[in-house]
């Protein structure tokens, strides 16, 4: 067999062999090691081999919101919702790309409405995206119920404080919630892979440094 043709056939069946399945784990893998366009890639095919699989997605989202793709965030987000109405943390990121996009005073506007998200502090932290509460209700609710509603709290009042232009607070926060939230938590492997896009200290479960992303401005009112 020629050597072009039997490179040829080789690629084929390489490509024949990705399913979208695969797709998505090679895209948590990458994401999780912070190759964001990488990921993107992986999903963005996975999702276009079978675009069932699109609303589910909210995986995707927050890898399009590191990508600066916040137009294509906030359709991921709002396609989220159709099937998944009371995700407080969909909401949330659905907020960050449409404040990246427009305002905060835009996102508060489009804020996706949630009223039955029972995990704590997640009430709390709707109001606060909202504009209704505050960063300190967050924290008393986390802190009455311990465990990991610490972390996340931490995780939100980060990327809160960041689209508010308080980079001091944001790090505090996402550095505190990558060391508390284990590995096997998805949202604590987000809350690492940001601090390592912004370079902000590692901690133990931090992969090895990638290329640098500076701290985005802050988000006009």
């Amino acid at each position: 067999m020629r050597p072009a043709l039997l490179a040829l056939l080789v690629c084929l069946a390489s490509a024949i062999a990705q399913t979208p399945e695969d797709r998505f784990r090679k895209g948590v893998s990458l994401f999780f090691d912070a190759r964001i366009k990488e990921a993107l890639a992986e999903w963005d095919a996975q999702v276009a081999a079978d675009p069932a699989t699109l609303p589910y997605h909210w995986q995707r989202g927050i890898a399009l919101y590191y990508a600066d793709r916040f137009a294509d965030g906030r359709a991921q987000f709002e396609s989220h919702q159709k099937v998944n109405s009371q995700d407080v943390e969909n909401a949330v990121w659905h907020y960050l790309c449409v404040a990246r996009l427009e305002s905060r005073a835009a996102a508060r506007k489009a804020l996706l409405p949630t009223t039955k998200d029972p995990r704590i502090p997640m009430k709390e932290v709707h109001a606060l995206f909202a504009g209704s509460g505050t960063p300190e209700a967050v924290t008393a609710a986390a802190t009455k119920a311990g465990g990991e509603a610490k972390a996340y709290a931490d995780l939100y009042l980060g990327l809160h404080a960041e689209a508010n232009g308080d980079p001091d607070t944001a790090r505090r926060h996402l550095t505190a919630a990558a060391a508390a939230l284990p590995k096997e938590s998805y949202m604590g492997e987000v809350a690492r892979v940001h601090c390592r896009l912004r370079k902000w200290e590692s901690t133990p479960a931090t992969p090895p440094a990638a290329p640098a992303k500076p701290s985005p401005p802050a988000i006009p009112r």
